[in-house]
């Protein structure tokens, strides 16, 4: 399963750094990409969308879910 996050207040590498380990620390994620032009988080695994939120969340940043097309 793939979801999106739309995440605020990532502007550089350190901000990605981040919020990729955050969000690969948590069970059943099986990948993380960061693409910080676009303010936006793709997670791929098994893992619930509130989670990957609330790990966001704890590294610093504000995160919301997108619909997946």
């Amino acid at each position: 399963m793939r979801q999106q996050f739309s995440v605020t207040g990532m502007t550089c590498g350190h901000c990605r750094q981040a919020v990729e380990q955050a969000v690969s620390r948590l069970d059943d994620v099986e990948s993380v990409t960061v693409d910080l032009s676009a303010g936006r988080v793709t997670v791929g695994g098994h893992v619930t969308s509130d989670r990957v939120v609330e790990a966001i969340r704890a590294a610093g940043y504000v995160a919301s879910p997108m619909a997946v097309a």
